[in-house]
């Protein structure tokens, strides 16, 4: 899952570029808020897991944050990736931000899951993604290509005429979660196409108001698809046939599921705030919130929190959601960063030679 991502900007100022503003001037709120946002429903979606079978309701909103929380973490993904071209900095944060976390995180995950499921022998593979890793590599995988879907006409059209042809194909198999990587490909490339006033648009009053029944017929929706359509579908890490569809069904599935998904999306962004609040600092670390929180999820399981039979009524739903929040919350906070940058944020300039300035419109490399 989700979704999951950071904000950022490199600054190396030339002796011919004039002193770069603060970060603290550059960032816009909203997407720090955004992220905040979308990094709690990744956590909370996590933890309903457990609870789906005991209760329709939770199943239907499970379904319905699944259908929006991964694509919004994606489109603004790639709307803060649209500056990427390849230049020796941008490779640089590609991987000491991306490739290295995801050699890290695919181990220490594969590691822990041998001791919560009790499965000794679970061999360590950077090829086939665990849990959470899957969005390194793909997100990985979709910067490498941006200079390309930043030069074919069509772009949007051509992804997801690719997302489609995935669902088509049940043997393109595991490999760096590529089944996933291409269906999730329209929600990145859309975000790569989008501007500014495209996220003015969605934050108007009107769409906030509409946003309210929009979502409240999206789990209406949700509470009769439960037990009649499987969610395998919002994942994106299956073909048709492997959720027991015909494989014409993912071609006719994949525009569907990407309408809907992005009206969701844009209902979602409405009432996200633009203003400076509490969280818009989390919104810096969600990253280390994505990354960490996946331990704690797991954790859960093998020390049998879900047991209780109080957990699995209405109360303990509401005590799991608010746990998840709060403990995501903390996962992003600057002293996690600060604690844990050297592993998810390595500064690793031994590792790269020492390249001539560059040109002042190749300094700002953003990661999603």
């Amino acid at each position: 899952m989700p979704k999951p991502s950071v904000q950022a900007v490199d600054t190396a100022p030339t002796p011919a570029t004039p002193p770069r503003p603060a970060p603290s001037q550059q960032r816009d709120a909203f997407f720090d808020n955004a992220k905040y946002a979308a990094i709690v429903l990744v956590a909370v979606g996590h933890a309903w897991e457990p609870l789906r079978d005991g209760s329709r309701t939770v199943d239907a909103l499970y379904m319905l944050v699944y259908a929006f929380h991964m694509p919004a973490f994606i489109v603004i993904s790639g709307y803060f990736s649209r500056g990427f071209d390849g230049r020796p900095r941008q490779l640089r944060r590609l991987v000491t931000g991306l490739l290295v976390p995801y050699v890290v995180f695919e181990t220490a995950y594969t590691l822990f899951t041998r001791w919560t499921d009790r499965e000794p022998d679970r061999p360590v593979s950077l090829l086939d993604p665990l849990y959470l890793t899957w969005f390194l590599a793909a997100l990985f995988l979709w910067r490498l290509t941006t200079p390309l879907w930043r030069r074919v006409r069509l772009p949007l059209p051509l992804a997801l005429a690719m997302a489609m042809l995935a669902t088509l194909s049940p043997s393109i198999g595991n490999d760096l979660d590529l089944q996933r990587a291409l269906q999730f490909l329209p929600y990145f490339v859309l975000g790569l196409l989008l501007k500014p006033e495209h996220f003015r648009m969605v934050r108007r009053r009107a769409v906030r108001i509409a946003a309210v029944p929009v979502f409240a017929g999206a789990f209406v929706v949700a509470y009769w698809a439960v037990p009649r359509m499987t969610g395998g579908w919002f994942y994106h890490r299956d073909s048709a046939e492997e959720l027991g569809a015909p494989a014409w069904y993912g071609a006719v599935m994949t525009p569907v599921l990407f309408a809907c998904s992005l009206v969701l999306v844009a209902c979602f962004l409405a009432w996200v705030p633009g203003r400076r609040l509490w969280c818009t600092v989390l919104g810096t670390g969600t990253l280390y919130g994505y990354l960490l929180h996946g331990f704690v999820a797991q954790g859960s399981k093998y020390f049998g929190w879900y047991d209780p039979a109080w957990v699995q009524r209405p109360l303990g739903a509401v005590v799991v959601t608010a746990v998840a929040a709060v403990v995501v919350t903390l996962l992003c906070t600057p002293p996690v960063r600060r604690a844990l940058r050297w592993v998810v944020e390595p500064d690793m300039r031994w590792l790269f030679r020492r390249e001539a300035a560059e040109p002042a419109g190749g300094q700002a490399a953003v990661r999603g």
